[in-house]
């Protein structure tokens, strides 16, 4: 067996290995799904006075921040799971390259978010009777796929915390992801944030993935309109996810030294 042959069946073990946990917790999943349904349709019923344009702004955001909260949450969360399930040892002295066992992570955190958020379209088209006959949805689909990259990247960056400190790092992680929810524009513009944190928005591959999203999704644009943000939110993905692969190296070496590498804070 070649080596290439061998480090792609260890990556989809890590990716069948991640659905059978949400096998084993099915109970949490449904119950983590339900609550983002009906957060989302909370959301939308704020906007449902103000017109129809109002709630499909409001669920569109809560819809894609869901899809990339996901993304980030399983990624960064992937340490405190290993802790967790009590496998953190076994999985970083495995001799399997620790790109192929963050690749695995990365490739279910999409097939999953992709999924739940399959779902949470369905829910929301049934009790808003919305119309997304205008919609682009190859757009939104590429869309979709190449913000991944950018959240892998911030996530793997993230997924640094609960290495570095077993007691305080998965919640340090929680504070990282409600400050893009502040900033990125979910369910507001960007142009309301006061003057001081407003450049944070600019930086957020989040923003741009929202603002694009929207318009694929409500007007219906075109990749060809969109070519500058897709190239940014590519090149932003390409930047963050190897500087996260090398920053969680750095991590991992220096909490084997330390031995925070166990199974318990």
């Amino acid at each position: 067996m070649s080596q290439a042959t061998a480090e792609m069946k260890s990556l989809y073990a890590f990716v069948e290995r991640n659905f059978n946990l949400v096998k084993r917790y099915l109970g949490w999943e449904i119950v983590f799904m339900v609550y983002n349904i009906v957060n989302a349709l909370t959301i939308g019923f704020i906007g449902v006075t103000q017109g129809k344009e109002t709630v499909l702004y409001l669920v569109v955001g809560a819809m894609i921040w869901g899809f990339l909260s996901i993304l980030f949450h399983e990624v960064s969360e992937s340490v405190s799971w290993e802790r967790w399930e009590g496998t953190i040892e076994y999985t970083f002295m495995a001799p399997v390259h620790r790109f192929t066992h963050l690749a695995g992570m990365c490739l279910y955190a999409i097939i999953y978010g992709i999924i739940r958020t399959i779902v949470l379209l369905g829910a929301v088209v049934i009790f808003f009777s919305l119309s997304l006959e205008n919609a682009n949805f190859l757009a939104a689909l590429v869309i979709l796929v190449v913000s991944s990259f950018s959240f892998i990247g911030l996530g793997l960056i993230a997924a640094v915390l609960p290495l570095m400190s077993p007691e305080k790092g998965s919640q340090a992680t929680h504070i990282f992801q409600a400050l893009l929810l502040l900033i990125s524009g979910v369910y507001y513009e960007t142009s309301i944030l006061p003057s001081w944190i407003r450049p944070l928005s600019v930086v957020s591959p989040a923003t741009y993935t929202l603002r694009s999203m929207r318009a694929a999704l409500l007007e219906g644009r075109p990749l060809a309109e969109m070519l500058g943000t897709l190239l940014f939110l590519l090149a932003t993905g390409f930047l963050l996810i190897p500087l996260g692969v090398f920053i969680f190296h750095q991590a991992e070496i220096y909490a084997k030294k330390s031995g925070k590498l166990k199974r318990s804070g």
